[in-house]
């Protein structure tokens, strides 16, 4: 039996229980902790001062349970947990993102109280290149399993032919019995087949024939083997990213019922064919994405987790990278049921620290369990089809980094035959590695470490500065050089396919080289969205694109953020920032002008406007190589009147007319790409593009227009009703005119207050943010923030009150349960 862990914890800073306080999980500690200048995470976690914490929960267990086994699984805990029940240590698990079970049957009492306590270590900083949060972040749940079972995560499903529908079932019982598999729709209404009577017995193993839609069959086992039989589902359907359909299989055994959700699918990669879905190519067009969900810091609530894919699908993506670790079960679940495609990836770095206090040291004795670890977690979701070994692991450009290449691609094909295997890797900064001048080594993550109070950039730091000051070229052109070949080939060719971070101009050359190479932009910039889609319409062996940032998140602050002075007093990345700022959706959820020029780019519109903000349109901003644009969709622009404007119109179109009020202010053609620029002057009305073919014919028409006079407050719910138990309650405030265009120029801070539930975040999804999440008054940016409630069971309904200088907003919610 699987019970939710997750409610009526305490937490409190290590050492300092006297200050408790309780907590639900998931739970972010470091959303707690104090911003400072002398932050020794720095520009890495967004200047947060890390501190220890400590969670205990008190729970019982009925006297029948004492002839069941007791079993706790940790989801995600950052990080060096370790585990005390009743006083006793019973676990000890140090990387931050990959989950873990304790066997409590031997320490726990029945009948009585347990404690159990969970210390965890994050002040050994900086440890992370991004904001990693602090505690129990993700789900714990409690399983009482009877001493007769099958084990933990053994139960696999592998799909063995699509066109007549097959699947093989794997099981690892701890010791021989029966076993029965049936598999049914996800719904649990209906059964598909089912496989029965598997007895215990000594010999070969058999299997009967195939008895129709009940499918009956034998499976002889030996005491404590695996257990495997392949089952026919000739009505079944397949998943696929259009159509994903799901199943579940329920095994059972004796007392013990294991259900694991699966979908029908197959996935192959060749040079012939390039990357293909049940004979079918598919072009991943994907995204970067951290482990974080914005406001509510790196809090996997499932609700939250299953927003965030929801997003990214609707706005134009199909497939995600975990960067740069494994991401949580409930957005694979999420990927499962929405048909959005994996990556997902291992770890940032290998053996050489990229910051002083990483997993580097530990990683050489833990990688086999924890690449097991990762399948185990993956094999059952069809969303998954790929596999990443690390990201700009600068290893690569030495031969134990070479071999270690392999050696982690061998491992997961031992435990996963089904996906192919990647590795993210900086051209550019491999070859400037073998020079002695690399991004990451041990000597700069230690001078990184000292030099952080002295805000002295040092190792990735620096060279996110040094593209920020140069631009996107840095890196590609960089990447163009012969050495940068000869440092990444023999890599390359130890793993199915090649991860190119920043190395866009290599894929012609690369590909005419290495006739069966295939590449993956696993991490590019936005503006090489459309030369990445005009590449992969000329060679197959181009499979895919993960462009950096799909959305942006907390950490790593500014490398994509284009501010001015109103919105961020410094540009230097100091304290006060606390995002990226490098995301095509921002940190709220919502989609930016980057994010329509991308959809064009991938042909799934034909023709957007975007206008850069016009109160700034020759004003200097902070620097970015990860922002190709600050351009947003409005032409609402007060007080501009008159004033110079740059607008940027989108399409792939033969030429463009931009026309202000009816009048034609210009005709452009996009040239090698699907950009043109248009230099004129702001006036209040409308704003209207016209994209036409090369015989002069409308494509298509997209207007802008500008707000009205007044001004009013608005609180929009994403939902009206949410379930108590497991739904979030976004409510987005706008400023905007009595029709709802928003006015991105208006700016005020408003209050918050809410009745039937709890406020777990507040804020807007500006870059430069001093302010706390966990405050209930906030700024607007460009008109808009954002709050996250948490609904309370019985309440009835969430009531969110707003109030500003400009005007006040009531929200309502229903509440389901």
């Amino acid at each position: 039996m699987k019970q939710n862990f997750n409610n009526n914890w305490l937490c409190y800073k290590t050492g300092d229980r006297e200050h408790a306080f309780a907590v639900t999980l998931p739970h972010d500690a470091m959303q707690l902790d104090e911003r400072s200048e002398t932050s020794a995470g720095g520009v890495n976690t967004g200047w947060y001062e890390a501190q220890d914490y400590t969670y205990e929960k008190t729970f019982t267990l009925p006297e029948e349970a004492k002839e069941e086994k007791v079993i706790l699984e940790f989801e995600g805990v950052y990080r060096k947990a370790t585990v005390y029940l009743n006083g006793e240590k019973v676990a000890y698990h140090s990387y931050g993102y990959i989950g873990f079970y304790v066997d409590a049957t031997k320490h726990v009492k029945f009948g009585e109280e347990n404690v159990i306590r969970v210390e965890v270590i994050n002040h050994d900083q900086p440890n992370s290149r991004w904001y990693s949060g602090t505690g129990i972040y993700r789900p714990v749940w409690l399983y009482t399993v009877p001493k007769k079972h099958l084990r933990f995560d053994s139960v696999k499903i592998t799909t063995l032919d699509y066109k007549e529908p097959k699947i093989r079932v794997e099981a690892w019982p701890n010791t021989a019995g029966e076993v029965k598999v049936e598999i049914l729709e996800k719904s649990g209404n209906r059964e598909v087949s089912s496989v029965g009577n598997f007895a215990q017995g000594e010999g070969e193993n058999q299997s009967a024939g195939n008895t129709g839609e009940n499918i009956a069959a034998m499976e002889i086992l030996q005491a404590d083997g695996k257990f495997s039989c392949e089952i026919a589902l000739p009505e079944a359907k397949l998943w696929s990213p259009e159509e994903p359909n799901l199943y579940v299989c329920r095994v059972t055994f004796g007392e013990d019922v294991q259900e694991e959700t699966f979908g029908i699918r197959m996935v192959s990669c060749t040079p012939e064919n390039g990357f293909q879905i049940n004979g079918k190519r598919v072009l991943l067009k994907g995204g970067c994405i951290h482990h974080d969900n914005g406001l509510l810091g790196a809090c996997a609530y499932e609700f939250a987790e299953h927003r965030k894919v929801r997003l990214l699908l609707d706005a134009g993506y199909n497939a995600i990278r975990s960067a740069h670790n494994p991401c949580s079960k409930a957005l694979l679940r999420a990927c499962d049921e929405m048909g959005m495609l994996v990556m997902d990836e291992y770890i940032d770095g290998w053996y050489i620290h990229k910051t002083k206090y990483d997993y580097a040291d530990e990683i050489m004795d833990n990688y086999r369990k924890d690449l097991k670890d990762m399948v185990d977690k993956d094999y059952n979701h069809p969303s998954v089809i790929m596999y990443s070994t690390g990201n700009e692991v600068s290893e690569t450009a030495q031969k134990k980094g070479i071999a270690l290449t392999k050696t982690f691609t061998d491992r997961l094909h031992e435990l996963d035959s089904t996906r192919p295997v990647s590795c993210g890797i900086n051209i550019f900064f491999n070859f400037l590695s073998s020079m002695g001048f690399g991004v990451y080594s041990d000597k700069k993550a230690d001078e990184a470490a000292e030099n952080a109070k002295k805000k002295k950039a040092v190792g990735s730091e620096f060279y996110n500065t040094v593209a920020g000051i140069f631009g996107a070229g840095f890196m590609k052109t960089g990447a163009t050089l012969y050495p940068c070949d000869v440092k990444t080939r023999d890599a390359y060719a130890n793993m199915d396919v090649a991860g190119y971070n920043y190395g866009i101009k290599r894929y012609r050359h690369d590909l005419k080289k290495y006739p069966k190479r295939m590449i993956l932009g696993s991490e590019t910039f936005c503006a090489d969205a459309y030369q990445f889609m005009q590449e992969a319409k000329r060679d197959k062996r181009i499979i895919g694109d993960f462009v950096w940032a799909a959305q942006d998140y907390l950490g790593e602050v500014g490398i994509g953020a284009w501010e001015y002075k109103d919105y961020a007093p410094r540009f230097d990345g100091g304290c006060g920032w606390v995002s990226a700022g490098s995301g095509r959706i921002d940190l709220t959820g919502k989609p930016l002008g980057e994010m329509t020029y991308t959809r064009v780019a991938f042909e799934l519109e034909d023709l957007a406007i975007a206008v850069v903000p016009v109160d700034h349109t020759k004003d200097a901003h902070s620097p970015s190589a990860w922002k190709m644009t600050n351009a947003m969709e409005s032409w609402s622009w007060d007080g501009c009147e008159g004033k110079a404007a740059k607008v940027e119109v989108y399409t792939r179109a033969d030429h463009v007319k931009l026309y202000i009020n009816g009048e034609c202010v210009g005709t452009k053609k996009p040239k090698n790409d699907c950009k043109v620029f248009f230099d004129t002057t702001y006036h209040n009305g409308e704003i209207k593009a016209v994209a036409f073919d090369a015989n002069d014919n409308v494509i298509a028409e997209k207007t802008l227009a500008t707000a009205g006079k007044e001004t009013v407050l608005r609180a929009e719910p994403e939902l009206t009703r949410v379930n108590a138990d497991t739904d979030l309650c976004y409510v987005r405030m706008r400023y905007t005119d009595e029709n709802g265009e928003t006015k991105p120029l208006t700016r005020g801070r408003i209050k918050l207050e809410v009745e039937g539930g709890d406020l777990l975040a507040f804020g807007s999804a500006c870059p430069y943010y001093p302010e706390s999440y966990q405050s209930a008054e906030t700024d607007t940016y460009y008109g808009e923030a954002l709050a996250i409630i948490r609904p309370q069971s019985g309440a009835g309904k969430v009531v969110v009150k707003a109030q500003s200088d400009l005007g006040e907003a009531v929200a309502e919610v229903e509440i389901l349960g």
